[in-house]
């Protein structure tokens, strides 16, 4: 059965995330203490033991998840003894989780996507002064009601579309004063109902503009390599087609919106994928992609016992 491994973004991170295999898995161990060195911080400290407002701080979160994520494929890779290759045939992230997606195909070292999304953390945190923008999450209606929605709340500021997730969720970013009146305009939509997130900034939308300019010259730094296996990016929704283009779509993702419904679309329709593989912490993905696709197999690796029941 054609399979994807697909990586989860913010917003599925909990306290304790990955602690089974740091205790059990010198190969979990071994990533934890990377993602420490290369931040110089005690990061698994906060992701085990921590504080659940400390590991919201998005320049935490977003290395946290990465390092949940690899430790859970290290895993995976060393209990089946198997490579990437072997397991999987196309891979994709869900916004930050397009760069767990690149480290576990090898496109970029460990070390280097932790020091990246560090950097990225901080530069979306720093973009847009905390209580100016807000996220909400539409639940029920498609993209042409979401975008109708936003053309009305646009006249009290910006108000884009940020996630398209498939599911009947579609995430709206932009300034916090152009949501007042959401819950009135999305009743003429069929729009079951507008949800306020929990999040310290309006993350894709083009409020971004300046963490844009900071990631660019930030991702000038590294070197990428091509992907052991196909990856699909959030801004094309369409496979990478050169390790030259990885560096110009990370960067574009920043304020752009992530195509997540096309994506797995793409994989169910032109990949033939049926088992799709969510590899880190929490179900969004694999809840989100059962919704839409009655006859596909979904797993969520989150510890060890959810490792070796999905390779028996």
């Amino acid at each position: 059965m054609n399979t994807a491994f697909i990586y989860p973004g913010q917003g599925s991170q909990y306290v304790g995330m990955g602690k089974d295999l740091y205790d059990n898995f010198f190969e979990a161990k071994e990533v934890f203490e990377i993602v420490n060195d290369a931040l110089n911080q005690n990061l698994s400290d906060i992701i085990f033991n921590g504080d659940s407002d400390d590991l919201k701080i998005t320049s935490n979160t977003q290395p946290a998840i990465m390092a949940t994520s690899m430790a859970v494929f290290k895993v995976l890779i060393s209990l089946s003894n198997k490579k990437i290759t072997e397991l999987c045939s196309i891979s994709a992230g869900h916004s930050l989780g397009e760069y767990s997606a690149l480290c576990a195909t090898e496109s970029i070292h460990m070390k280097n996507t932790a020091k990246i999304l560090r950097a990225r953390g901080n530069a979306m945190q720093k973009a847009v002064p905390i209580g100016k923008g807000a996220m909400y999450a539409l639940i029920g209606g498609d993209e042409v009601a979401a975008e109708e929605v936003c053309k009305i709340l646009s006249e009290n500021g910006v108000c884009e579309i940020a996630n398209d997730n498939g599911g009947g969720q579609i995430i709206l970013s932009g300034d916090k004063d152009a949501f007042k009146d959401i819950n009135e305009v999305v009743k003429n939509f069929k729009i079951r109902k507008a949800i306020p997130l929990p999040v310290s900034a309006p993350f894709h939308s083009s409020l971004m503009k300046e963490a844009t300019e900071v990631m660019s010259q930030e991702l000038a730094k590294y070197n990428f390599e091509a992907p052991k296996i196909d990856v699909i990016a959030n801004y094309s929704a369409n496979v990478y087609q050169s390790k030259e283009e990885i560096k110009d779509l990370l960067v574009k993702q920043i304020e752009g919106k992530v195509r997540w419904r096309e994506t797995i679309a793409k994989m169910y329709n032109e990949f033939s994928i049926r088992k799709f593989v969510e590899v880190g912490p929490g179900n969004v993905l694999t809840n989100l992609i059962k919704r839409e696709y009655k006859d596909v197999e979904v797993y969520s690796l989150q510890t060890a016992n959810d490792i070796e029941n999905f390779l028996k």
